[in-house]
């Protein structure tokens, strides 16, 4: 399920996807497709590198509505618009943040870690499916991994310790015979949750 591209980074892990509106793409994304802790894969642009997409996960939304404020008389109601002014452009936008946890080569292995590439701006983002999360989150012996952790743990964001226990959660779905290690990696990450913010 394509959600939206690449408009914008503030770093080499941190991206800003633009979900598609009206007249952009069909079907259009529902709110659940690009929803707080959705795992999403960027589809790198070129045939340059062996990397063709980047993994990541979406952690925050924004939305953007240049008219908010404009309290003046309009010559067109919102519904108007269209029909009276069609060049008009539309520029309200919801806007995604995506940190990149790993990525995938072009025979479909997939690794942990900070991507060795940057995306680039008109990208194509791709909500992942439940198999593809497993695979990116299998070990060699079939358990789960978390490689990607410590890149989380070096955000200073208010909601990484709600979006660490949201990717737990996921795993507990996916790898049900190794829930007591992610149990315990949950509880871990609760109590650093409650025990940071007081020290």
């Amino acid at each position: 399920m394509q959600i939206g591209k690449i408009v914008n980074s503030t770093s080499h892990i941190d991206y800003t996807c633009q979900i598609y509106g009206l007249g952009e793409h069909h079907p259009l994304p529902a709110p659940e497709d690009y929803a707080f802790g959705n795992f999403v894969s960027i589809q790198v642009g070129g045939t340059h590198t062996a990397i063709s997409h980047i993994l990541g996960i979406a952690y925050n939304t924004q939305l953007m509505n240049p008219d908010f404020g404009t309290l003046g008389p309009r010559l067109n109601s919102s519904e108007q618009t269209p029909v009276f002014t069609p060049d008009f452009l539309l520029e309200q936008a919801t806007l995604v943040g995506i940190l990149a946890l790993g990525w995938k080569d072009t025979d479909g292995h997939t690794y942990q870690g900070v991507p060795p590439i940057t995306a680039s701006v008109n990208d194509t983002v791709t909500k992942l499916e439940e198999e593809e999360i497993e695979h990116f989150h299998q070990n060699q012996q079939g358990g789960p991994r978390l490689s990607y952790m410590p890149i989380l743990l070096n955000q200073n964001h208010p909601l990484v310790p709600q979006l660490q226990t949201r990717i737990v959660d996921q795993l507990l779905e996916l790898f049900p015979f190794h829930q007591n290690q992610l149990s315990l990696i949950r509880n871990n990450l609760a109590w650093r949750s409650i025990v940071q913010p007081a020290s």
